[in-house]
C-alpha cells in the first residue's frame, strides 16, 4: 500500500475513534449518570457537565484541524 493512502486512512481511523471515544464518554456521563438533564433546578454538576462537554467539543475540533492541515507525506503525524 502506498504511504500516502496508508496515512489517510489512518487519519480517518484516529478521527472516527476520537468521535466515537469523545460521544462514549459525554453520553456516560451525561446519561448514566444524569447530568445532562435538568430536573426542578439546575445544579453545579449540570453547570459542571456542560462546561465540560463545550471545552472537550472545543478540543476535539482543535484536534481534528491539526490533523487535518497537515500535508500528506509528514513524517510528523
Amino acid at each position: 500500500m502506498e504511504p500516502e493512502i496508508k496515512e489517510f486512512l489512518l487519519r480517518i481511523a484516529k478521527t472516527v475513534f476520537m468521535c466515537l471515544l469523545w460521544m462514549i464518554v459525554n453520553s456516560t456521563i451525561g446519561i448514566m449518570f444524569d447530568l445532562a438533564f435538568i430536573h426542578e433546578k439546575i445544579s453545579v454538576f449540570n453547570i459542571i457537565f456542560y462546561a465540560w462537554f463545550v471545552i472537550t467539543l472545543v478540543l476535539l475540533v482543535w484536534y481534528y484541524v491539526r490533523l487535518w492541515k497537515k500535508p500528506f507525506g509528514d513524517e510528523n503525524i
